[in-house]
């Protein structure tokens, strides 16, 4: 068994499926002429051994069970091995092996297994047919409980606890120190540093980068043309190309989770836009008031994180969480499709090209060439005989709606280059998990999804050569506003008492940006993506203050956290189990924490004003159907949608999610109407604009919304719907220790008092108050109680002889027929 063997002559194909520093357990059966009985052992090595080809790959030995037994009972015994390799396959009893001390802990392993396993009946499922592992396994930690289940307080060992919010996190605890919370981020993301370099050595990495590159470029000079409009291209392209580069480069390298993506968002927009207009009917000078208020809102966001109000994320709990990220991803998803059904404005459609339409050319009386050309007639010459290039020749200037020029094929190529890059992409990000393709190739294909789409598509687009939109790119370094200087000189033409008024401006953008930074943040940290660097609230709003600072003196526009580039970053980066054996899905292990990617993304964006060639040949549709990739893809795994979608379900048909194991469907119902009818609030309140500057304080209002719903719902209900609110996770542990409390104390009232003793009795207090004596000699205690083995005791019982009777005199009169 031991001796040397060839490693070509084991499964290394399957052994990468395996994963690192696994132990087998090999099974052995069969059958001897030798035996009258079958011999059964189980063994465990104190230390692992390889034990040459008798295991199909080379991974060492920990456990051996063996089974001999006489001639004809092969199938028998193979079943046998089959249910001993279900067994040690399980988690609960594969503890159960490691740590078992004698014969009975291994039978009260297999018992509990027995209590817990599912069993098929042979004549309702077909063993030739395979089953589709689930999309999750559930926790097992409530199996692993003590025969009695108890404590001996009389709690459940392992009673199901509180699930644990953001709520809880150390990271949010005040610290009661001046800039407490903000020199617990550094001391808790220094050591990390060095690895946040080294753990970008990875294909995947060079995936996202080029996702993120498209996708954070596109918003941000679309977000910049349109500031520009709102602006009076005080800021525009250029300025938001410049920001989106020194922002995101700082914030990549300071920041406590550099896997938040920065930009332009909506809500700035809108605050931008409105201040803008307040200083043209004031008569105020726009970007020296919003340099005050610029001033203002950073030092307030500096003074927040000195006193850790970082810690005020604790009340933003899934419910708000979820509403705003389904909010801006129905912003991205409805601008796409806005986008590209504008297409057709500059470039029209006729939709009934058999009528006649006039076009005539109308030329003033001052032309100078209309004598030379028509001295005589000039004047009273039918000019709808005049061609475009005639009429273009006497200066004149075609009208009427025969006169538009159609380009029908360039809106209907467009809108299949958007939906052809959106299906694309999203089809091929699912390429992991589907059947064609080794592994490596489909991890590549996948990887590489969006850049495989945009490539594919501009291709097309390149093939047909219909002149479609293209992105437009600064091409020189200067500012937009000819005449603007890059500092902004803070007392120039206001009055100095907008110094002192820009403070109640910089209070509502103080809430915006703070609600718009941390959602993102607390959606980024949520427990699901198994973050394991730690996290740094109060270090990323002091970046984005400092930033925010920096970009009112340079007259840039501010960035803060962009919350579906966020989630979409986390995604592009997120590490599946190579090592999965066939037919298992594979298993979620985390994320690529590192900063390289958010430092390069925005680095190539501010040197993208040198790549103006390559960048204007990219159609606009393509860009759009980049923008319905991300807003579509973000929807996905939200808890708020999948709620949405049971509308439309019967309820016999509903997937089994766990919350609607413990709340009743109905009143999960009634909790996904109020979320989505705050969501309908927010996006009315963001469409018009005369009340678009209470958005902030909508947001804020849904934390309130969340709190008042703690009575109409209880905590039992909320704790599978939602996360548990502070006050309400606390006030609900510490109900559970006084109750805990009165019933030790009870139980301790209930014990012998010493001071009470009778010399040969035993005093037991009752209920009424008086005592009962008994006399010692007839007091038996027991400390410890036999184990139950269920085995044994179905063995015992009626039913079950009667069951083997019956089986041993069917088989007997089988015997005897042969």
């Amino acid at each position: 068994m031991f001796e040397t063997f060839s490693i070509f002559q084991l499964n290394m194909h399957f052994m990468k499926k395996i994963p690192k520093e696994a132990e087998a357990a090999n099974i052995l059966v069969g059958e001897v002429d030798f035996l009258n009985y079958p011999i059964v052992g189980f063994t465990r090595l104190l230390h692992p051994q390889l034990m040459g080809d008798l295991t199909e790959v080379p991974v060492p030995t920990k456990f051996i069970f063996f089974l001999l037994g006489p001639k004809g009972n092969q199938n028998k015994f193979h079943e046998i091995g089959r249910s001993i390799a279900t067994l040690m396959s399980d988690e609960v009893f594969h503890d159960v092996a490691y740590h078992a001390r004698n014969r009975e802990d291994l039978l009260a392993g297999i018992d509990e297994f027995l209590d817990q396993v599912t069993v098929l009946p042979p004549g309702e499922w077909d063993p030739s047919i395979r089953i589709e592992p689930p999309q999750s396994v559930p926790s097992q930690t409530s199996r692993k409980t003590a025969p009695s289940g108890l404590t001996p307080s009389g709690k459940a060992e392992f009673e199901e606890e509180v699930e644990e919010s953001h709520g809880d996190d150390p990271c949010l605890q005040r610290t009661g120190r001046f800039f407490g919370g903000l020199i617990d981020d550094v001391k808790r993301k220094v050591p990390f540093y060095g690895s946040d370099f080294k753990d970008v050595l990875h294909v995947q990495c060079i995936a996202s980068f080029v996702f993120l590159y498209f996708a954070c470029l596109t918003p941000i000079i679309t977000f910049g043309g349109l500031l520009g409009d709102a602006t009076n291209n005080n800021m525009a392209a250029f300025e938001s190309i410049l920001a989106g580069a020194i922002c995101g480069v700082v914030y990549a390298l300071c920041a406590g989770q550099p896997l938040t993506i920065l930009g332009s968002t909506g809500p700035v927009l809108v605050f931008e836009t409105i201040t803008f207009q307040f200083c043209h009917d004031m008569g105020l000078d726009y970007l020296e008031l919003r340099f005050w208020i610029g001033m203002w809102t950073g030092l307030i966001l500096i003074v927040m994180t000195a006193f850790d109000l970082s810690a005020l994320v604790r009340y933003i709990t899934r419910f708000t969480e979820e509403s705003f990220a389904l909010l801006i991803s129905l912003i991205f998803i409805k601008e796409a499709i806005a986008k590209v059904i504008n297409i057709k404005d500059k470039y029209p459609i006729n939709f009934h090209p058999n009528l006649f339409y006039p076009c005539d050319c109308l030329v003033s009386n001052n032309a100078t060439n209309l004598t030379y050309m028509y001295p005589i007639e000039g004047r009273t010459r039918q000019w709808s005989n005049f061609t475009k290039m005639d009429c273009n020749d006497l200066e004149g200037k075609l009208v009427g709606e025969g006169c538009i020029e159609y380009k029908a094929d360039v809106f209907f190529l467009s809108i299949l280059l958007f939906i052809g890059t959106f299906t694309l992409a999203y089809s091929l990000k699912s390429m992991r998990n589907s059947a064609f393709f080794p592994s490596f190739v489909r991890s590549i294909i996948s990887d590489f999804a969006v850049l495989i789409a945009i490539m594919s598509m501009v291709a097309i687009d390149a093939g047909f050569g219909l002149g479609t939109p293209k992105l437009e790119v600064p091409d020189n370094f200067a500012p937009t506003k000819p005449g603007r200087a890059w500092v902004i000189n803070p007392v120039g033409k206001n009055p100095w008492w907008t110094i002192i008024a820009a403070i109640v401006p910089s209070l509502l953008a103080t809430i915006l940006i703070f609600m718009d930074q941390q959602i993102t943040a607390v959606i980024v940290n949520r427990k699901e993506n198994k973050l394991k660097k730690g996290k740094g609230y109060h270090l990323d709003l002091f970046i984005v203050a400092l930033l925010i600072m920096v970009c009112s003196l340079l007259g840039l526009p501010w960035f803060v956290a962009a919350t579906v580039l966020s989630i979409n970053h986390v995604m592009s980066l997120k590490q599946e189990s190579e090592c999965t054996a066939p037919g298992e899905r594979p298993k979620f292990l985390g994320v690529r924490e590192q900063r390289v990617t958010g430092i390069t993304i925005f680095f190539v964006i501010g040197m993208s004003v040198l790549l103006t060639s390559v960048l204007k040949a990219l159609p606009m549709p393509v860009l759009y159907g980049v923008f319905l990739y991300m807003g579509v893809s973000s929807l996905r795994g939200m808890q708020v949608v999948d709620r949405m979608t049971l509308w439309f379900m019967p309820q016999k048909y509903q997937p089994d999610f766990m919350y609607l194991r413990h709340v009743r469907t109905a009143r999960v119902h009634i909790f996904t109407v109020i979320q989505v009818l705050c969501l309908a609030c927010l996006w009315v309140i963001k469409t018009i604009k005369s009340i678009s500057i209470a958005f902030p304080l909508m947001v804020l209002a849904m934390c309130f919304v969340r709190k008042g719903m703690d009575w109409v719902f209880s905590q039992n209900e909320l704790k599978w719907l939602d996360d548990i609110m502070p006050e309400s996770h606390s006030r609900a542990k510490e109900d559970a220790k006084k109750q805990e409390k009165e019933e030790v104390e009870g139980e301790e009232s209930m014990l012998i008092d010493p001071n009470k003793y009778t010399p040969g009795h035993v005093n037991l207090p009752l209920q009424t108050g008086s005592f009962i004596n008994i006399p010692v000699d007839r007091v038996t205690v027991g400390m410890e109680m036999e184990p139950v083995n269920i085995s044994e005791e179905m063995a015992k019982t009626t039913l079950w002889k009667t069951i083997v009777a019956n089986e041993s005199s069917s088989n007997l009169q089988g015997d005897h027929a042969k």
